[in-house]
């Protein structure tokens, strides 16, 4: 269970204790979101679209979801998703609490050697974006970017441990699967693209940028976030895992990087984070990175066209319930017109496409985790300047 999380030499180690909690949670949250949700799928989802079809709003997500809040079984499901979203964070974060002195060194440790493979660039300057600071991201304690002691690394080192659980490992001993096939698809995608310089955007501890390092071995690759907590600790963990990461926190809707600085501009569930205004400005900014014949692509879940009311809904219970508040709003976006709007010709855009993904070994991620038929897939959008 979580002992399955590939060790490294900054993530807090669980002790006895700590780990029996841990894989408590694990394990309810796999019966909450496998067992308990599949076995009320079906009668639910049936009661919903006979519902839709007397009232003909069948295409409405809005009253698929009131119908399905007043339902025991979704109630009773939901109240215990969301109690186990606050136990992940309470159960890693005593880990991180115990071993944050030691974290903090290891990471200024890494800062201070003499030799590195990449580098990390802070900006002490940089204004949180309200869309951030408003709100505890699904329920973190502290967001991504507060600041508990002098050079910090709690938000990474408790994000490092606590997606772990909260994907149910999907991500990889590593987390690097999201990254690993969004790299798999811009190869398979663009054979020709040969990127001498890499920007992920968004890139929170770094797990998603290191699969474009071994992808593409002789492209710099710089990752920006707007959080120096995650900043330092993914730099660290980029340096003792023995791969070049250039780090830099930045807003990712205005960087300092110069016109056409990339090859290759790439984000992993970013674009759910931001908010209506930050999200065409990102799109621009993409554009005006990127030089003639680079590639911009997006990895996020799908947008709500590709569901239907009853996935859609249960979709919707981040936002809802789980402090994800753009995260709706982002899936109505019809991605192709803000590439065109940022300034990508319409035939180079492309909407998002499919691709499978094979579930880590031992991991429940399959294409009826949640409930939902879209899962264990991956969806990527982008364009082509």
């Amino acid at each position: 269970m979580m002992n399955r999380q590939a060790r490294h030499a900054i993530l807090a180690k669980a002790n006895r204790d700590e780990c029996a909690r841990q894989d408590y949670v694990f394990s309810m949250k796999q019966f909450v979101t496998g067992a308990l949700a599949q076995a009320g799928a079906a009668g639910c989802r049936a009661g919903i679209e006979r519902a839709l079809e007397r009232e003909d709003d069948a295409g409405d997500r809005h009253a698929s979801r009131r119908r399905l809040e007043r339902a025991p079984h979704y109630q009773m499901a939901s109240s215990l998703k969301r109690t186990i979203q606050e136990l992940i964070w309470d159960t890693t974060g005593e880990s991180v609490e115990r071993q944050l002195e030691d974290l903090i060194e290891t990471a200024a440790a890494v800062r201070a050697r003499g030799r590195r493979l990449g580098s990390l660039r802070l900006d002490p300057g940089l204004r949180v974006p309200r869309y951030l600071s408003a709100v505890d991201i699904h329920s973190m304690p502290g967001n991504y970017h507060v600041e508990l002691t002098c050079d910090d690394v709690f938000a990474g080192a408790i994000y490092d441990r606590g997606v772990y659980l909260f994907s149910l490992g999907g991500g990889g001993p590593n987390h690097e699967n999201n990254g690993k096939s969004l790299a798999a698809f811009v190869k398979h995608r663009f054979p020709d693209l040969e990127p001498k310089r890499i920007l992920e955007m968004g890139c929170t501890v770094g797990s998603t940028a290191l699969p474009f390092v071994d992808a593409f071995p002789t492209a710099k690759v710089h990752a920006i976030d707007v959080a120096a907590p995650l900043l330092r600790y993914a730099h660290a963990r980029s340096e003792l895992s023995g791969r070049a990461v250039q780090f830099s926190q930045q807003n990712a809707e205005n960087t300092d990087f110069a016109d056409s600085a990339f090859d290759l501009v790439v984000s992993t569930g970013l674009l759910h984070e931001t908010s209506g205004k930050a999200l065409p400005r990102i799109m621009t900014e993409c554009f005006r990175l990127l030089r003639p014949g680079g590639v911009m692509v997006h990895g996020e879940d799908p947008q709500y066209d590709a569901m239907d009311p009853y996935d859609a809904t249960l979709h919707d219970w981040g936002t809802r319930y789980n402090n994800e508040p753009f995260m709706s709003t982002m899936h109505e976006f019809d991605l192709v017109e803000l590439a065109v709007d940022a300034g990508f010709a319409r035939e180079t855009a492309f909407p998002q496409i499919a691709v499978d993904h094979a579930p880590s070994a031992g991991s429940k991620r399959d294409g009826t985790y949640r409930g939902q038929t879209f899962a264990g897939r991956r969806y990527f959008s982008g364009a082509v300047k």
